[in-house]
């Protein structure tokens, strides 16, 4: 099933999956600085709000493009609690009305990890298998490093805690770093057709 902002949580496997929202936003020319301040805003606002696992903000790739704003949730619930919370509400109250939305793309699951450009967000998610070729790609290095670089100086902890200590550090530098990185490197073999 499909998940909206008004629809169901989409599943799978019997979970529910993370939830990723691209929107483009057209900025009339001379506005860019004001806008640029009020999407740092509202994305700082949904950073804080319950559920939201981190946001981004794109500049346009040329001269008259939308700017892109990333919003990623563990799942459609918790988005759906950010799209009618006071501070979201608040937040458009806020808005200059130089800056209107020219598109909006849903994305579940693993697939969000994939949207890192705004082409991205605009083409059909690869298929789940290349996802897992670049996600091993991508984590295998930093698996590699966490061991030989950290993991001698855990020796003294218990072995079911040290997981813990570099787990956080890893999937920061996955999601942050290393799988866009990898995704602009297979980005041909990722999106057959894509330009760049």
């Amino acid at each position: 099933m499909a998940a909206t902002a008004q629809g169901t949580v989409e599943e799978q496997d019997g979970q529910a999956e993370e939830f990723t929202l691209f929107v483009a936003r057209r900025v009339e020319p001379g506005y860019e600085e004001a806008f640029e301040l009020w999407a740092k805003n509202i994305l700082a606002a949904a950073t804080e709000h319950a559920g939201n696992l981190g946001t981004g903000l794109l500049r346009p790739s040329g001269p008259g493009e939308p700017w892109h704003l990333l919003l990623h949730f563990r799942d459609a619930e918790a988005f759906r609690s950010w799209q009618t919370s006071p501070v979201r509400a608040a937040c458009f109250a806020a808005a200059d009305g130089h800056h209107h939305e020219v598109h909006r793309h849903e994305i579940h699951g693993m697939e969000g990890w994939f949207a890192t450009t705004p082409g991205a967000a605009q083409r059909r998610p690869p298929v789940r298998w290349k996802m897992a070729v670049a996600s091993t790609v991508a984590i295998a290095p930093l698996v590699v490093v966490s061991a030989i670089v950290i993991g001698p100086h855990l020796t003294g902890l218990p072995v079911t805690v040290r997981p813990l200590v570099t787990a956080p550090l890893i999937s920061a530098l996955m999601t942050y770093a290393a799988l866009p990185v990898v995704t602009r490197a297979l980005r041909r073999w990722l999106f057959p057709g894509a330009k760049g």
